[in-house]
């Protein structure tokens, strides 16, 4: 409540209420922070291990793709209590994203809505990165995509490049090809597209495994796919090796979003938070189901408590991420989401 009631409107109004501002300072502000962090040690963070993946994880709370596209804050997010973060999406080429404003703070809904298109330095800068300052103390997960002004016939190539730049740092990839706010991406879900993408990318990483276990690489998902569409998604997914599913990415649908702020369901983008709990369980379950429970599954999409986490694990999920939930409603989220998902163990 001090967070919802005195920490975000000061932050909102110190950055004119400018959503994208906020977040541009609480990660330059993490940034800096992070430096102390390994005085800080695991001091935030609760202990409920797990084995995913072939990894092993401090607990099953991570930070969803998005919020720390160019992992400048690497260090803090550990130090916050997070289990896992997950940099990107990142691109093969630098890229400034879509054209402001393209991000909206829907508060009495709950939600956000981003376009913001993968603005990001690029792969290899993150890689830089990486290699200069080193990785956070727990699994780090990087999410690549498409460059927007690859052709979609190029598509396999530029996720190529990214996976071998990061492949020295990544513990495991997420494949994004359902973010709706890079033109045509979501066309990589169909069945021929995402064989091809899924094809090139197993054989890329069994190469730089050199004999070794690969890295895990994972799809992320669409809520919006219909039941048809994911099941045949799945079923690629297992024809060529994927090691896990991560449902849901943000949504085109504007279902749930309250009548005082329904003048910002015209904003083109995808919608996230408590508009998308429902949906993101059916979608977890769904994977699950579908697939006997042989592949696993990052729950992601609409966490605002405990609760929402758990439902998301009873539907199949080993693990699950957080993005909108700690933006609106700041770090205690973390700690409130794990506490509640180890006391059901």
């Amino acid at each position: 409540m001090f967070f919802d009631k005195i920490v975000r409107p000061a932050l909102y109004r110190l950055s004119y209420h400018d959503p994208e501002l906020v977040h541009e300072r609480t990660i330059g502000v993490l940034a800096r922070l992070g430096k102390a962090a390994p005085a800080l040690g695991g001091a935030l963070r609760v202990d409920d291990p797990v084995t995913v993946l072939g990894l092993r994880f401090p607990n099953r709370v991570g930070l969803a793709a998005g919020l720390d596209k160019n992992g400048r804050a690497l260090p803090a997010w550990a130090a916050l209590g997070f289990g896992f973060v997950e940099a990107g999406t990142v691109t093969r080429l630098a890229q400034p994203g879509n054209p402001k404003p393209r991000l909206f703070s829907l508060p009495a809904s709950d939600a956000v809505i981003n376009r913001m298109g993968f603005n990001n330095d690029g792969a290899e800068a993150l890689a830089a990165k990486l290699a200069r300052d080193g990785k956070p103390g727990v699994p780090l997960g990087v999410s690549i995509g498409k460059s927007k002004v690859t052709p979609l016939e190029d598509a396999v190539e530029d996720y190529r490049f990214s996976l071998r730049a990061l492949h020295p740092y990544a513990d495991y990839f997420a494949i994004n090809v359902s973010s709706p706010n890079t033109p045509g991406l979501r066309q990589l879900q169909d069945r021929t597209a995402l064989a091809e993408l899924l094809g090139e990318l197993r054989s890329t990483s069994l190469e730089l495994a050199g004999g070794g276990s690969p890295t895990p690489v994972l799809v992320k998902v669409a809520p919006d796919l219909t039941d048809d569409a994911l099941a045949e998604l799945l079923e690629v997914a297992l024809e060529h090796g994927v090691a896990g599913i991560i449902a849901t990415n943000t949504t085109l649908a504007r279902d749930g979003i309250a009548p005082a702020e329904s003048g910002l369901a015209g904003q083109a983008g995808g919608l996230s938070g408590r508009p998308l709990t429902t949906r993101a369980a059916e979608v977890v379950r769904f994977v699950h189901d579908h697939t006997g429970g042989s592949l696993p599954i990052i729950g992601v999409g609409g966490i605002m408590g405990p609760d929402d986490a758990i439902r998301l694990v009873d539907a199949g999920a080993s693990l699950v991420q957080l993005y909108t939930g700690f933006a609106l409603h700041g770090p205690g989220l973390v700690r409130r989401v794990s506490r509640g998902l180890a006391a059901r163990r």
